[in-house]
């Protein structure tokens, strides 16, 4: 079968927790004032999350990826400067250092009222953010096809990203614990594969028949084909300290679709692998980020992620070119050398108990950090 090619448009969600400056644990009931005041500056863009102390943005539909850092850059100014004026900080980290879930408020809103219900603990456990990046692909069948086909990438994209090492004040020796905390959820973690868009439809509808959910968006895979936009929606990584960070993995996920595209288009594809072993390269990416290695399923053998990465530059190098993106992409090479928001936060944790202060206390300097690098790559 012939596609046409897809847009290949971007938008990016990011959620962002809300910090009491001089405790910096979170704010569990922010002012209401501060979503309306958000709203009145940026519109639709921003939107309340299932804590009270989360908040959640989203670009337009953004024709390539500056257009994309230019609105992801103006609602992050924005919603920090909606902050400071209620004398509050922001954090884009996938969790607290040291919150404690337990004393958290879920937004009053009735698809929130339902989850914490249907949920009960795993929702209400759900102290954590994430980053989701929408691509458009147009064609359902093809929507599918690559769907099929980039799982298979998705551990790559988490090891990029990792920003959730802490726990309720403790180093839980993963990079990215938010993972487990959202694994609880059920219709999470690696999708299945369809051999159509109608299949995919039919197994939908069985579930809503079933009245088991309302509708195909209650399926929080780590990638899906969007219910409300024609996009291939990558959910799997943690939200990036940095925006260049986020930007950078954008990009390479655009750059891996386009390539997956151009393989069909020759009437080639990507080999498929068994969901096993994509999980078990999904937790390997949980575990140890950037450090541990991923299997290399064609050598049979756990590759360091740096050449991984060099080999995944080069294997898009075309498409991030046509796309406009390829300064973006070998950003990634910046990440693997400076280390994620996970690293980081391990660091600053690691100097300050090395120092003789307390748990506490270096806690308080890992949020500091957080504050400090959200900010940072706005101007």
């Amino acid at each position: 079968m012939t596609y046409t090619m897809p847009a290949f448009t971007i938008g990016i969600e990011e959620e962002y927790l809300l910090i009491d400056p001089i405790s910096r644990d979170l704010a569990e009931d922010p002012p209401a004032e501060i979503m309306s005041d958000c709203e009145r500056r940026i519109k639709d863009r921003v939107r309340p999350e299932f804590l009270k102390s989360q908040i959640e943005v989203g670009t337009g539909v953004c024709a390539d990826i500056e257009a994309a850092r230019a609105d992801l850059r103006e609602l992050r100014q924005t919603v920090i400067d909606v902050a400071r004026k209620y004398d509050l900080g922001l954090i884009a980290a996938s969790t607290h250092p040291f919150s404690e879930w337990q004393r958290q408020k879920h937004t009053d809103k009735e698809r929130y009222h339902i989850l914490a219900e249907d949920m009960q603990a795993v929702a209400r456990r759900l102290l954590i953010c994430g980053m989701h990046v929408h691509v458009g692909i147009e064609d359902d069948e093809l929507r599918i096809d690559l769907m099929n086909q980039v799982t298979y990438f998705l551990p790559h994209l988490l090891a990029l990203s990792t920003s959730s090492p802490f726990w309720r004040g403790t180093p839980t020796g993963l990079q990215s614990y938010r993972l487990s905390v959202f694994d609880e959820l059920p219709r999470t973690g690696v999708p299945e594969a369809f051999d159509s868009y109608s299949e995919y439809a039919r197994h939908v509808g069985v579930m809503v028949n079933a009245g088991l959910l309302k509708d195909a968006s209650m399926l929080w895979w780590d990638v899906r084909p969007s219910c409300k936009f024609p996009t291939l929606e990558m959910r799997i990584t943690d939200v990036c300290t940095r925006l260049n960070d986020t930007l950078s993995i954008a990009a390479l996920y655009v750059s891996i679709l386009r390539m997956l595209y151009r393989l069909r288009r020759n009437n080639q594809r990507w080999r498929k692998y068994a969901t096993m072993l994509i999980n078990e390269n999904r937790w390997r990416a949980q575990r140890y980020g950037i450090e541990g290695g991923l299997v290399d399923f064609g050598r049979g053998e756990v590759v360091p992620v740096s050449e991984l990465m060099e080999e995944l530059i080069a294997l898009v190098r075309e498409d991030a070119q046509a796309l406009g993106c390829l300064r973006e992409v070998e950003h990634c090479r910046t990440i693997l050398s400076r280390g994620t928001s996970a690293h980081r936060q391990l660091e600053v944790y690691k100097q300050h108990m090395d120092a003789g202060e307390t748990p506490e206390r270096a806690l308080v300097a890992v949020v500091d950090n957080l504050m400090e690098e959200t900010a940072l790559d706005l101007a």
